[in-house]
């Protein structure tokens, strides 16, 4: 199982919702569910990135979460029966494998082990939220887009992922030249190499040391909680 979170469940867990599960390919830019909306189904990436939108005012949102398949989306917005309290949006191409929600609240019902692997994620998650909000009120755009591009780099699948200015400008919250300016910078310390609709970490240990301590402090929550590097890059 290329999801890490159901790969780290034992046997018995696993049955419970192996059976149920299908797969959906997502595509950069796909709407998984919107704010407010009862979310039917509960998605465990296999590849591919998705974001977790908040609204900022009517027409701008912020990117609070990145998740990969290190976890699972869909029920990290409160309990079972609530509705989604951000936007799901697939920020790099993958395939998830998706369980009916209310077999994965009755699987949750029946053991604890996958309750208290919720949990873990769930609080990993609530960690990189209450950082990213830490991050995007108080570090330097060059720092942010940083830690950005390493969240996305740990979960994409490749160090080239596709990704436009715009996107960028939407996930940060500022304005698309901004984003053209700032990334120049980390472009001309030979970081990053950019064209057009696509991104390339060159040189991962020097992004790192161009990051705020935000990366650093997420990786660590993550480690602490035991919940899995999606893709291994040291």
């Amino acid at each position: 199982m290329d999801n890490l979170w159901i790969a780290a469940l034992d046997a018995a867990d696993r049955k419970r919702i192996e059976p149920h599960l299908h797969e959906k390919p997502f595509s950069q830019g796909q709407m998984l569910y919107d704010a407010g909306e009862a979310v039917e189904e509960v998605w465990f990436p296999m590849s591919g990135v998705i974001s977790l939108m908040t609204l900022v005012d009517e027409d701008r949102m912020i990117e609070t979460a990145a998740i990969g398949r290190e976890g699972l989306v869909g029920v990290t917005c409160g309990p079972m029966n609530a509705r989604a309290a951000s936007r799901a949006i697939a920020q790099v191409d993958g395939v998830s494998a998706c369980c009916p929600s209310d077999v994965f609240a009755d699987a949750l019902s029946r053991s604890e082990d996958m309750r208290t692997a919720l949990a873990k994620f769930t609080e990993s998650l609530f960690a990189q939220v209450q950082q990213a909000a830490a991050c995007n009120a108080q570090h330097r755009l060059d720092e942010r887009l940083a830690r950005w591009l390493l969240t996305i780099h740990d979960r994409a699948d490749a160090n080239r992922f596709a990704l436009t200015q715009l996107d960028i400008a939407g996930m940060l919250g500022v304005r698309r030249a901004t984003v053209s300016e700032v990334g120049s910078v980390l472009e001309d310390k030979g970081l990053i190499r950019r064209g057009r609709g696509w991104v390339e970490v060159l040189d991962r240990k020097a992004l790192e040391g161009a990051s705020c301590g935000c990366y650093a402090q997420m990786r660590a929550v993550m480690n602490d909680l035991g919940v899995p590097r999606p893709n291994g890059h040291h």
